[in-house]
């Protein structure tokens, strides 16, 4: 290519990126104050006065992924509340409660579904065997259902064995079929990045059970981080 067309190319790519980069900086900080008003008016009428809403992230750059702190002599469905209020608002990116330094995703029915859905019936395998058993399909059709408002955060899939066995095959076994589920929710249209399969055999037994009890033999879902959202300066939403 002609030098001098090389040089025109770079110097309006560069003049685009400066365009760009002046409007966040120009538009951004009102929008954002903007859903700060909203998100404060969303807090205050859920009952979550003492709350505060975070705007910025570690960096100091604006976001519309606030991170909310403090409440903590709230309830529980107080906390909850407040969060969906604000997740709800045209704009939010995304809602994380920050405790100490720890942030957790705000995933309000996600995982309570998934609970839900497992509560009566298991993905059930090949004996000792970590195979799906083709029964489970439809199961299966169901949580990766649950589990799709939650792609973009991580999920854990953990194995479960009762106390019967060898220890250490019981957890490459959970491990093992924690695995298969992990991919049988990859092919079900969960994004395989956002999953991770532990397998724990049976040091975890269920509260109350007999370790030895079959009913042991589980696999747990939780949503345990948000995913890192891709930064940007002023993270405003394009052109509807």
């Amino acid at each position: 290519m002609n030098p001098a067309r090389v040089a025109i190319v770079l110097a309006g790519a560069a003049l685009c990126l400066g365009l760009a980069f002046a409007g966040s900086h120009l538009n951004g900080p009102r929008f954002i104050a903007e859903l700060e008003h909203q998100a404060e008016k969303a807090r205050d009428s859920a009952g979550g006065r003492g709350i505060t809403i975070h705007f910025e992230d570690e960096l100091g750059w604006l976001t519309r992924h606030p991170v909310i702190t403090g409440g903590s002599k709230l309830d529980g469905k107080t906390r909850t509340a407040v969060a969906v209020a604000i997740d709800a608002i045209p704009g939010i990116g995304g809602v994380s409660w920050r405790e100490g330094s720890t942030a957790t995703a705000l995933m309000p029915h996600c995982q309570d579904d998934v609970e839900a859905i497992l509560k009566t019936r298991t993905i059930r395998f090949a004996q000792a065997s970590a195979r799906v058993d083709p029964a489970s399909d439809g199961l299966l059709d169901e949580v990766a259902r649950a589990l799709a408002p939650c792609v973009g955060s991580v999920i854990a899939i953990t194995g479960h064995t009762d106390a019967n066995g060898n220890p250490a095959a019981n957890r490459a076994l959970s491990l093992a079929r924690a695995e298969a589920v992990r991919w049988e929710l990859v092919g079900r249209g969960i994004p395989s990045d956002g999953l991770r399969a532990a397998g724990v055999g049976s040091e975890r037994p269920i509260a109350g059970l007999d370790p030895n009890d079959p009913a042991n033999r589980r696999i747990e879902f939780s949503v345990i981080q948000s995913a890192p959202v891709k930064p940007t300066p002023i993270d405003t939403p394009g052109p509807a």
